[in-house]
């Protein structure tokens, strides 16, 4: 089950990333967010998304609770710059990327919780 659920926070992190990318080059938007208003990190985004899904497959704690902080974290950025603006919260993109961060976040925490467990089993 811990391998399984190491993959499913990959594929989450990699259709955050996807989402990300088709934000960006504006193939997807959020709301009133176009071109010019979209910030540069949406770029640097994925990359990161992508690197933190494939660095769990290294399987060491702190890995699991950076991701989990930096996935909390980017949460919370997003609903408290976005709470006033329900076209941005409630777009495609801004759904899918918050859900497939939340599906990993979720994720992260079986990992955490049951870290010990799996390390006896090796």
């Amino acid at each position: 089950m811990y391998k399984a659920v190491l993959i499913f926070c990959l594929i989450m992190a990699l259709a955050s990333a996807v989402f990300y990318i088709l934000l960006g080059v504006g193939v997807m938007h959020a709301g009133n967010l176009t071109g010019e208003d979209i910030p540069t990190f949406y770029y640097v985004i994925p990359v990161g998304y992508a690197l933190m899904g494939a660095a769990l497959f290294f399987r060491k704690r702190w890995i699991i609770i950076t991701d989990l902080v930096l996935v909390v974290f980017t949460l919370l950025v997003f609903y408290s710059r976005y709470a006033a603006q329900p076209d941005v919260m409630w777009s495609v993109p801004g759904l899918a990327t918050k859900i497939a961060q939340l599906l990993m976040g979720i994720g992260l925490v079986y990992l955490l919780v049951n870290f010990k467990k799996n390390a006896r089993a090796k």
